[in-house]
């Protein structure tokens, strides 16, 4: 089962699970759910081969294609584990 840890909480998740309710509740800040506004950028730490592939929303938004930063309400788990630090 893939790891999420988020300002140093940690969460098992399924393969697949989005990783937006987790970061909720490790104190990430969000404005909206649609990926439009920007207020619940994570940084990724480590494991970012692991997240579902950026999005268009995202790249609208100025995330780039590295994957260092995200958006939370749009990014999904998909294997392995992933260290990330929200704004909060």
């Amino acid at each position: 089962m893939p790891k999420l840890k988020v300002n140093k909480k940690e969460f098992v998740l399924k393969e697949g699970e989005a990783v937006k309710k987790y970061c909720e509740e490790a104190g990430v800040v969000f404005g909206c759910e649609d990926g439009q506004c920007g207020t619940c950028i994570i940084q990724i730490k480590d494991g970012k081969e692991n997240l579902s592939e950026i999005n268009q929303n995202e790249m609208d938004l100025g995330i780039e294609a590295d994957g260092e930063m995200r958006l939370a309400c749009q990014c999904r788990i998909e294997k392995g584990n992933v260290e990330c630090e929200g704004y909060i």
